[in-house]
């Protein structure tokens, strides 16, 4: 019993990140290029700051939402925002309602893929 105290840090040491963060995204600005193939013109980005976390900037406001199953999977918990109105505000509807459907992620150097099953795919590239 006395060597489990030992062992501890040891088995805790190989625990790793196993969301998107623990991939290649963390500190990463990445900017949406586009969705279903079309270019996105407003500016759109997503980051993961840490383990479970996302935030980032849509077209009108900041937001942040968790984001904690393992990869390549991807959920987003609810989406918080601040509530500001701007020209943009279709394109951030439409940036926020497909980003709540993404279930793939694949994070490649400085690419970033979000898709479903179904054909939807958001593709973002890193700043």
């Amino acid at each position: 019993m006395k060597y489990a105290a030992l062992l501890l840090p040891l088995i805790l040491g190989y625990c790793t990140d196993e969301t998107l963060t623990g991939y290649g995204a963390e500190g990463k600005i990445f900017v949406l290029q586009s969705i279903n193939g079309a270019p996105f013109t407003a500016r759109a980005t997503i980051t993961f700051p840490e383990e479970g976390r996302i935030s980032g900037q849509a077209p009108c406001n900041s937001y942040s939402a968790t984001q904690d199953v393992p990869y390549p999977w991807f959920k987003t918990g609810p989406i918080l925002s601040t509530k500001r109105a701007c020209p943009d505000l279709a394109a951030e509807t439409q940036f926020f309602q497909t980003l709540e459907k993404m279930t793939l992620s694949e994070v490649s150097n400085q690419f970033l893929i979000l898709s479903t099953a179904e054909g939807d795919k958001m593709e973002f590239k890193a700043e």
